[in-house]
């Protein structure tokens, strides 16, 4: 099989997560393109959460040599420890880094930020403080701990892409000719690469006391000879409308899978039932799965 990569491009509606704040009020994680500006849930946020819900962190073990690190050696490593499929640096005695086996990129906004700031307090506690203490509340909120507090709120259509290298996988080329080294074998390889795809099936992600169900609405991809990100150039939504352009259908006729979820995420849904065909969500993973098992030979 000449495929060497699985990847995907998604669609789905989730919050943005943060980053530096100014005083007590949070502002959300934004870019600057085409001279607007658009909110974003980070690479790095998404893949946390990734290895956290697919269970490749169930394994991990840490140390520490100046910073909190992930724990490598011979006798673990990426060959049998999932929680190393994600890449790390090991600064313990010999320097190790191994790459990580699989890539995302932000999650973007598909329209422009318009800023939305809530408001929020702790009154009902510091009230219950204040009754306590016998404590008059509006004259002396500072000591009965009132703290009102301030943050942008966003959530939106985002569009990310993850890509898996096929060829990576239970594999670490740090410990290859270690006495006793052995790569993962053909089942636990595809159970590693299923696993993340079980994840991003049914993403949650949570932020400020937000929970989101961050499945795909929509999904483009497949098994690729390609290692990149395949459909990141062609995937946008335009006014909640995803764009079927000649160059995405194009891509999708070399031999790629579409999966929508039927809800009106989009205002032209049956446009893309008639143009595309989609799979529903549920096949469209299924059949990612079986290509997933068969490119490893998994039982």
């Amino acid at each position: 099989m000449n495929k060497k990569a699985l990847t995907l491009t998604v669609v789905a509606n989730m919050t943005s997560n943060y980053g530096e704040g100014l005083g007590n009020i949070a502002s959300v994680q934004k870019i600057f393109k085409n001279r607007k500006v658009y909110t974003i849930r980070s690479r790095e946020s998404l893949k946390n959460a990734i290895m956290v819900q697919s269970g490749m962190y169930d394994d991990l073990q840490t140390d520490v040599n100046g910073a909190t690190q992930k724990m490598v050696n011979k006798e673990l490593n990426a060959s049998n420890c999932r929680a190393l499929e994600g890449g790390y640096m090991s600064t313990k005695g010999t320097t190790n880094i191994r790459k990580s086996s699989f890539y995302l990129t932000d999650a973007i906004s598909c329209e422009s930020f318009v800023n939305e700031t809530r408001f929020h307090n702790n009154l009902y506690l510091a009230n219950n403080y204040a009754n306590a203490n016998k404590i008059n509340l509006q004259e002396k909120a500072v000591e009965a701990g009132l703290m009102p507090y301030q943050y942008e709120y966003d959530k939106s259509l985002k569009v990310y892409s993850i890509t898996v290298d096929l060829e990576m996988i239970g594999k670490d080329e740090n410990f290859a000719g270690e006495d006793g080294y052995k790569e993962a074998d053909n089942n636990e390889k595809a159970a590693r690469v299923n696993a993340i795809l079980d994840a991003i099936e049914n993403l949650s992600l949570t932020v400020k006391g937000n929970l989101d169900n961050s499945e795909p609405v929509f999904i483009v991809g497949g098994l690729s000879d390609r290692k990149t990100h395949y459909f990141e150039n062609v995937v946008k939504v335009e006014e909640d409308k995803l764009v079927i352009s000649q160059d995405l259908k194009g891509k999708i006729g070399k031999g790629y899978y579409v999966g929508l979820l039927e809800g009106k995420a989009f205002q032209n849904e049956n446009e893309i039932k008639r143009e595309l065909e989609p799979k529903s969500i549920v096949e469209f993973f299924d059949i990612v799965r079986s290509e997933v098992n068969a490119y490893f030979n998994a039982e």
